[in-house]
Parts: C-alpha cells; structure tokens; sequence
C-alpha cells in the first residue's frame, strides 16, 4: 500500500511538474528577446510623446500602445499574434494589408476641411506639388541602395508625410515593408512641429518672414460645392488608380459644403474617423512584432524616411522664394507656408502659423498655409497613384 501511495505520489508530482514547465514556457518572460525588449521601449517613447509632450495623441497613443501589445513574447501557434491566421489582430489587421482604412481616413478628412483657401488662391497649389518632389527623390534614393522599384515606391510616399497614403500603397506594393513604412510615416507626421521649423529658418530670411498675405477672399457656397466635383472628375481622370482615396476624400468634402448632408457629414468627421484611427494606429502599432520589424530594411528605411520629410519641406519652402521672383511686391507669398505643402493637415499649417507669429505678433499665416496644406493631401493621393499605375 505504501509503494502505491509513493508511486501515485510521484506520479502526482511529475504531472505537476510537467504542467508547471509549460506554463512557465508560454510566458512572455520565457519568449523575450532583447528585439522584443528594443520594441517596449520604442512604444513607450511613442506614449511619451503623445501624452507628456501632446504630439499628435490621437495618433500616436493608439500606435504606441499598439507596440506594446505586438511585442509581448509568446509562443508560436497560439493564434494570438498578428501575423497568425486566425487570430482576432489578424482579422482587424485585414483592413490595412488590404488598404481598406485609409480610404475611410480620407472619407473623414474631406469631411473636416475647409478648401476654401485653396479655392481661393489657387495658386496655392503649386506649393502642394513642389512638396510631392521629396517623394520622387526618395524614390530615385531608395533605388540607388538597392531596393526594388515597387519597394521604393513605397519608401518614397513617406515624403508625402500622409500616414494613410503611406498604408494603402505600401499595401499594394510591398506588403513586407508595411510595418517599417507605416510607422515611419506616421512618426514624421507627429514630429512635425520639431522637424519643420529649423528647416524653415534655414531657407528663409528675417525679411522673408515678416511678410504679410492679402486675406484670402472670400469663397461662395456656389464655388465650395463645385470644387469637389470638378476636383474629382479633373484628378481621377489623370490618374485613375487614385480613385480610392481621390474619390472617398472629395465625396466627403461634399457631403460637408453641400449643406443637406449634415448628419452624414458629421458621422464621417467625427465618430467613424475616430474608430477607424483607432483600428489604424492600433495594428499598425502592434505588426511591429521584433521577430518581422527589427532589420536592417527598416533602420533604412527610417533614414530615407527622415530624407524624404527633410526634401519635401525644403522643397515647398524653396518653391515659394522661387514662386515670389515672378510675383509683384503686393501679391507675395511668405515662404514660411512652403512647409504646409506636405499633407500632415493641419499640423504643418499650424507650425507656420506658430512661426509667423514668433517674427510678427500681427502675422496671422494659417488660412494661408491651410491651402497648400489640402493641396499636398491631393497631391499626395496624386502622388501615389502615379506610382501604383507603373510600379503595380
């Protein structure tokens, strides 16, 4: 009796054991790895920045936690990770690599802009072009080290500084880049506030920032319900593999200035954009699990995406000085607005009204800057549909 207590006993105790083990095998204390570890600290450095120094936190707090959900460790084949079929972050991740989201962000960003500063300057939108010229020397750039055209393609839209742009043509191009160019865009855009203003100093002088714009005119309920129909019809004919994003950002500025859509309007600006940013930013953050994210493409891509940001800013700045030789004296453009080219709306508008205001307390830029901002969201979308219809 005492030996088959004993023997039950120890049988006891190597079940335990044996159970014990797996369960201190599928921790993430078991799994972790230092790329794992590299990843925590990115996400908490994103958290840090959108709550402690407010930089775009409806952006970056979805990411950054985000990163802290892809990058707990775990074992293999539990159907938890975002790249195992199956899973529930697989299936929200389905709206990226397939680039349904982006076209809704577009939906809701036409619905919550005023185009009535490029309606009434349109002029105004040449700055937007010129800014697009960093997504074309980027692309030449990423070429030159070695990457293939459709995965410089993708790497070049990072000059767009248009996150959701970025998602949906690096999610027809180059699917394997989409975590590293996602999260590259979209840190640029939050960084937008510290990256563009010493770029704007350097470029322009003391004078050139002190002058002062003729207040945009103003702009009939006639004219804002016209543009996003002509807007549509002249861009999407030039480059129809826009269209999804061309056409979700025009049917939403139309559903706002028609003025008897209001209740869908308000939908689309408001509630809908707010869970698909948190859909977006959420699985964008957590597919840069360490094991896919952390390799030399990525720190690549990093840099050219810095490049990129750097050309497209210099080049809406340098763009309004060349602009302002053929102007006459009362019509100039302060070149201060070359920034907002880029397509982070409104944040590139708002550094030039912040930097206007720092040379002259009277110098009042954003309705200014917003329409070279709205045409670098267009021109961006333009941009990417250049390079879907010959690199796809």
């Amino acid at each position: 009796m005492l030996a088959e207590v004993t023997t039950a006993s120890k049988g006891f105790l190597a079940f335990l054991g044996d159970n014990l083990h797996q369960i201190i095998a599928n921790t993430g204390f078991a799994n972790v790895t230092t790329g794992h570890l590299i990843m925590i600290g990115v996400g908490l450095f994103f958290l840090y920045l959108a709550i402690s120094r407010n930089f775009e936190p409806m952006l970056l707090v979805p990411i950054g936690f985000g990163i802290l959900v892809g990058n707990i460790p775990f074992s293999p084949g539990m159907e938890i990770g975002i790249y195992e079929d199956g899973s529930v972050l697989n299936y929200l991740y389905f709206g990226v690599i397939k680039g349904i989201y982006p076209p809704l962000i577009f939906l809701g960003i036409g619905a919550m802009t005023d185009f009535s500063a490029l309606i009434s300057n349109p002029k105004l939108m040449l700055v937007g072009a010129a800014a697009q010229i960093g997504i074309f020397a980027t692309y030449m750039g990423a070429l030159a080290l070695g990457f293939t055209a459709a995965e410089a393609g993708a790497i070049g839209i990072i000059g767009g500084a248009d996150g959701p742009t970025a998602i949906f043509l690096t999610s027809k191009l180059a699917p394997d880049l989409l975590g590293a160019i996602s999260i590259s865009a979209y840190s640029y855009m939050a960084l937008v506030p510290v990256i563009q203003p010493p770029v704007m100093r350097l470029f322009t002088t003391k004078k050139e920032r002190l002058i002062h714009m003729k207040p945009p005119r103003q702009v009939s309920t006639t004219e804002k319900v016209l543009f996003p129909i002509i807007g549509l019809l002249l861009t999407t004919f030039v480059v129809p593999s826009a269209i999804p994003l061309l056409g979700t950002l025009f049917f939403g500025n139309l559903l706002k200035e028609c003025g008897v859509t209001k209740r869908l309007a308000n939908t689309a600006s408001g509630s809908m954009t707010d869970i698909v940013t948190i859909l977006l930013g959420f699985t964008v953050g957590a597919s840069t699990q360490a094991t896919t994210f952390l390799t030399p493409k990525s720190l690549y891509i990093f840099i050219m995406g810095a490049c990129a940001f750097f050309v497209a800013s210099s080049c809406g700045v340098l763009f309004v000085k060349f602009f302002n030789l053929f102007l006459p004296k009362d019509a100039k453009i302060n070149p201060l607005i070359g920034n907002a080219g880029v397509s982070a709306v409104p944040a590139a508008a708002r550094v030039s009204q912040d930097m206007g205001l720092r040379y002259d307390k009277t110098n009042y830029l954003l309705m200014h800057a917003m329409g070279p901002n709205v045409a670098g969201v267009i021109g961006s979308a333009v941009a990417a549909g250049v390079l879907l219809a010959f690199l796809a």
